[in-house]
């Protein structure tokens, strides 16, 4: 078992960074985690409400591009672990503009890798995501031994990123890990995602935009199974090793709109055909890759783990807090 008792995680004000920081600090007394995030547009403090004042959180707002801070930290914190989450994602901007992906992805990536060659007892993770892989067809799976294929601005940051953690791990002897995981949702994404944005679309009553005929698929996991999966990679995860993590909930955009809107109707007593006349397609995007789905076998096999929220389940979780924060305006 990895040490593991004070952690710099960075983008901790994130969807999937504040989740694993919430999780963090339920969990026990023993694990202090510093957050270092610059607050950029998808960041919200909101999401670590009730947790601003806990004895085992530190929040700092700064780049992972400072590198004397990033070490500044390690230093005075006493890191065991980086937990590294902090990137630009989203897709569609990184098409209009890619300049702050590379800045944010690459290039902060390797501020954080040069600052852990000071520290070389320190442990990094690094979360990537199953777009490296580029397209799959209407078969098969992605895995930890498939070819980099990138077919966006975004997912080309993130797998130039990927590179720089494995060679600085051969090349410096670092202590690194990978995973890769599919496309999370939950309560507390920002409204750009696809989710939340046709949760909250519904209930504005405005437009459902769907990228060409929404045929377009991909696998789902609920934000609380990959933060389960992240803690068993750092406590036990072989150093060197990537790891796939994968929800098994394959639904294709215009599937997964329905699905959206059966439970959403069913929440809020309004009739599904409220919500369906909102479906709008429109042209697709550049670029847009065909299908994701990841075999998670690997994770199955070294830790036990599966992901156990189905994406109905999920989905009814983060609804109801939607309807529940519009509610409480």
């Amino acid at each position: 078992m990895r040490k593991l008792n004070n952690l710099l995680v960075t983008g901790g004000c994130g969807f999937i960074g504040s989740a694993f920081i919430r999780s963090t600090l339920r969990s026990g007394p023993s694990v202090k985690i510093v957050n270092l995030d610059k607050m950029t547009y998808a960041a919200n403090q909101h999401n670590l409400d009730g947790f601003h004042e806990h004895p085992r959180y530190r929040f700092i707002q700064g780049d992972i591009n400072q590198q004397p801070l990033v070490e500044k930290l390690c230093l005075e914190e006493e890191i065991d672990a980086i937990v590294h989450f902090a990137a630009e994602s989203h897709v569609d901007r990184s098409i209009a503009s890619a300049s702050a992906f590379v800045e944010a992805n690459i290039r902060g990536t390797m501020t954080l890798l040069e600052a852990v060659r000071q520290f070389p007892h320190i442990h990094f993770h690094h979360i990537s995501t199953d777009e490296v892989y580029g397209s799959l067809g209407e078969s098969g799976f992605f895995n930890e031994q498939s070819q980099y294929r990138p077919n966006s601005p975004y997912s080309a940051t993130k797998a130039a990123s990927d590179h720089l953690v494995r060679a600085y791990g051969q090349t410096y002897h670092l202590s690194t890990t990978i995973s890769h995981c599919s496309n999370n949702y939950g309560p507390g994404q920002h409204r750009e995602k696809f989710v939340p944005l046709m949760i909250f679309n519904c209930l504005a009553e405005r437009s459902l935009p769907v990228y060409g005929k929404g045929v377009n698929i991909r696998d789902w996991i609920y934000v609380d199974d990959h933060i389960e999966a992240l803690w068993l990679i750092l406590q036990r995860g072989v150093k060197g090793e990537v790891y796939d993590i994968g929800g098994d909930s394959e639904r294709s955009n215009l599937d997964l709109l329905h699905l959206v809107i059966k439970l959403l109707a069913e929440e809020t007593g309004e009739p599904p055909e409220k919500y369906h006349k909102l479906i709008r397609f429109i042209d697709d995007r550049p670029g847009h890759d065909l299908r994701y789905a990841i075999d998670s076998s690997k994770m199955f096999h070294a830790f036990g783990w599966k992901a156990k929220i189905s994406l109905t389940e999920g989905l009814q979780k983060t609804i109801r807090r939607a309807v529940h924060l519009l509610n409480r305006c």
